[in-house]
């Protein structure tokens, strides 16, 4: 078998022997269409050619960042197989082959399988992150923008920034959307984080539940960019790069585009196709182990969160009975009336009310520390909380795509090639129109192929798998982060309101006379 070979501005005039192909597929990378530099060496070190004439064919060859390209190579065996026939290396050699290239004497192609370095299974399969580093790739700002007024319903707009980029754009919800399903589509075997809803049901809210579930929102959709953003595979994606970048008018659009010229993980990963030989035997075993563990990792965490959310709840609801408590001492000490003439003569209430509505000022910053130690548990704690959360329930959203999805498609694929065979050796049996048996036959080879395509998916989709519960557990040291949060805010709370009240126990003197309140005289 013999081509003619006219890529690049290497002049190769001749059609080049199936042998060249052969060594190519020996020793190029498992992982990459290229020859790495180092097995070329080797493969240089098998010929009886000197060291300084290897030195110039070798010199001869181009090399990019450690690597040949298949051209190259060619080029360098075409040059070995002129030197082994007496002649000196050179350029013009190459320009004088108008026929066939000749063929180097290197043996048997299969034995050249050894000069191969195989990348170690566990660099592709292994995820190098730690925490520090996830979070250190980007932080992404979600701020709201004032609400604006179209020609017939309000929206709400955001400013998105992303620190490491450096830029800020401004995006719709709906813009969201079309991300998150393209970016689905895109990385259908990933963890990809949900959307939060887009509305509640008309009617249901007050302006003030909405603005809060606004504010929910806008929380739930800082929470999945900065999940993507920092995600090992997204975060390089032209995807995400233009969604946090793009400032045009229109970038939906641009988001369709960029995907219809990239396709799925499968179609651009390098090892999607060779993702079963980097699966360790048990996988299945591991994934079901690693899936069980996650899951009741997940509850536990769901039980953290909704006691949080309880926590702060509970300040708010302190910092607002502290104020009312005050402004009701303020209320009864502005009463104005006069005593009756029974109580005027020993009552010391007059001077124990002008005193009453001097502390309501104490009481409203002790409710704006607790309003404070509030905000502290839901910003610091309870967001730590949920992003971790928002992780977890992605990786079971993917769980359940992998099964309902890849594998359910496969064996829809094998019962319908199933049905195919049995009706091929019924037509083999009953005489039927040629037409049609070359028809059924050609339909069969099509799903043959399309099985073979779902079998490579679903092996890759198992590859993923692994990354993303590689990832999960990346992610599980986020539990210290979100301790120490806790412990701060509440140390931080209980000093600051410590401080209030100890400013104000010596201001109930005047109330209760040398005891000063510590032990009231009831």
């Amino acid at each position: 078998m013999a081509g003619e070979i006219n890529e690049g501005v290497v002049p190769l005039l001749g059609s080049v022997p199936g042998y060249y192909r052969e060594v190519y597929e020996a020793i190029r990378c498992r992982t990459d269409e290229r020859v790495q530099v180092e097995v070329f060496q080797r493969l240089l070190q098998r010929t009886d050619i000197s060291k300084p004439v290897l030195g110039q064919i070798a010199e001869q060859v181009d090399s990019t960042d450690g690597f040949l390209s298949k051209l190259s190579l060619y080029k360098a065996l075409a040059l070995i197989a002129l030197v082994q026939q007496g002649k000196q290396p050179s350029p013009k050699l190459l320009e004088n082959c108008i026929q066939e290239l000749p063929k180097p004497q290197l043996g048997e192609p299969r034995e050249l399988n050894a000069l191969r370095m195989q990348p170690a299974q566990e660099d592709v399969l292994t995820m190098s992150q730690t925490l520090d580093k996830l979070l250190g790739r980007d932080t992404v700002q979600l701020e709201l923008i004032p609400e604006k007024k179209g020609l017939f319903l309000k929206h709400v707009e955001y400013q998105v920034t992303s620190q490491r980029l450096k830029i800020s754009v401004y995006r719709r919800y709906s813009d969201f959307d079309v991300f998150h399903e393209i970016l689905l589509q895109r990385f259908a075997y990933r963890v990809v984080p949900a959307l939060p809803p887009k509305r509640m049901l008309k009617g249901v809210l007050t302006s003030v539940s909405e603005r809060e579930f606004i504010e929910c929102r806008r929380r739930a959709l800082g929470r999945f960019i900065n999940l993507v953003a920092r995600h090992p595979f997204f975060s390089e994606d032209e995807l995400v790069k233009t969604f946090l970048t793009f400032s045009g008018s229109d970038v939906q659009s641009k988001l369709r585009d960029a995907y219809k010229k990239t396709g799925d993980e499968f179609m651009t990963n390098r090892i999607a196709t060779l993702a079963k030989e980097y699966l360790p035997a048990d996988i299945q075993a591991q994934f079901s182990t690693s899936r069980e563990l996650i899951r009741n990792i997940h509850n536990s965490f769901q039980k953290l969160r909704d006691r949080a959310e309880k926590m702060a709840e509970r300040s708010k609801e302190n910092a607002t009975d502290l104020l009312m408590f005050g402004r009701e001492l303020s209320t009864l000490g502005s009463d104005g009336s006069s005593l009756p003439s029974l109580a005027s003569s020993q009552s010391t209430w007059g001077t124990l009310r002008q005193s009453l509505k001097s502390l309501s000022v104490e009481f409203a910053v002790l409710s704006d520390k607790a309003a404070q130690q509030g905000r502290r548990e839901e910003d610091d704690v309870v967001e730590k909380l949920n992003i971790f959360l928002d992780l977890l329930q992605s990786y079971r959203d993917l769980c359940e795509r992998h099964e309902k999805g890849v594998l359910h498609e496969h064996q829809r694929a094998l019962h319908k090639y199933g049905m195919m065979k049995r009706q091929m050796m019924s037509a083999s049996v009953q005489p039927k129109e040629q037409a049609s048996v070359e028809q059924l036959e050609s339909r069969i080879v099509q799903q043959e192929n399309a099985i073979q395509t779902m079998e490579l998916r679903n092996y890759f989709s198992l590859f993923c798998l692994h990354q993303e519960t590689q990832l999960i557990f990346i992610y599980l040291p986020i539990t210290s982060h979100i301790l120490g949060a806790f412990v701060n805010s509440q140390v931080q709370g209980h000093r600051e309101m410590g401080a209030v009240w100890n400013e104000l126990q010596p201001k109930l003197g005047c109330l209760f006379g040398g005891n000063n309140g510590s032990k009231p005289p009831i």
